[in-house]
């Protein structure tokens, strides 16, 4: 009996030592691929938090030095935390609020690059959309009319829409274009939510241009609306 189990026992181990000569070689490097990308995706994962830990510190540093309005100071950690931290959401956050520091010095120049660096390089749709609408408003200002509509006439997220419509409006107001002003007043009017300011602002433009949109009557380059003359006969 003990010669019968040793061989089983020998023939089983020529079977493992078999198998692993002609298979071997492909399950040590499929466990070093595998155990490979377990380490590099560890690795991959303290290094994202530790660069959102730095962003974060290098972020808060970029508020303190704003507070000071030391414009030297701006600059330089503006540029260390785009070129250290570009692809974070801090260093988005950084450059919307640096633009807006600018703008209130007076810093125009300054304050479009920033923004513009923001629509450019965020991997945020949020962020970049703020950016573009920030960034036609100061355009707006400055009597860059056409450059103020490239920056609405990309793609947004659904919730900016009525912005997206009021801003463009307000720029064809200033150029004088009556009408295509009116069918983007009227579009946020649609968009915005019921209760909200934004809204009734809206609403009073489009009343200024005799537009009521709670009851669809308007008057569009002084041609009365049909139904409305309808309605007085």
């Amino acid at each position: 009996m003990a010669n019968q189990l040793d061989l089983e026992e020998q023939e089983q181990l020529d079977q493992i030592k078999h198998f692993w000569q002609q298979y071997g070689n492909a399950i040590t490097w499929a466990l070093i691929l595998v155990l490979g990308a377990f380490a590099s995706w560890n690795f991959y994962q303290y290094w994202q938090r530790s660069q959102a830990t730095q962003a974060a510190a290098m972020y808060d540093e970029v508020e303190r030095v704003v507070k000071s309005a030391d414009a030297a100071k701006i600059d330089r950690v503006f540029a260390d935390i785009k070129d250290r931290f570009g692809s974070t959401t801090y260093a988005q956050q950084a450059g919307l609020l640096v633009a807006k520091q600018y703008y209130g010095v007076g810093n125009i120049e300054a304050c479009k690059a920033a923004l513009a660096w923001v629509a450019d390089k965020s991997s945020d749709a949020g962020y970049q959309a703020i950016a573009k609408l920030r960034l036609a408003g100061v355009l707006m200002e400055a009597k860059a009319f056409d450059d103020a509509l490239k920056q609405l006439n990309g793609s947004f997220p659904a919730n900016f829409d009525a912005l997206v419509a009021d801003r463009k409006g307000d720029i064809f107001m200033l150029q004088g274009k009556r009408t295509p002003a009116l069918v983007e007043y009227e579009k946020a009017y649609k968009n915005f939510e019921d209760r909200t300011e934004y809204r009734r602002l809206v609403e009073v433009k489009l009343n200024s241009l005799g537009v009521d949109p709670q009851v669809g009557v308007a008057s569009r380059d002084g041609a009365t609306d049909a139904s409305a003359l309808k309605g007085k006969k």
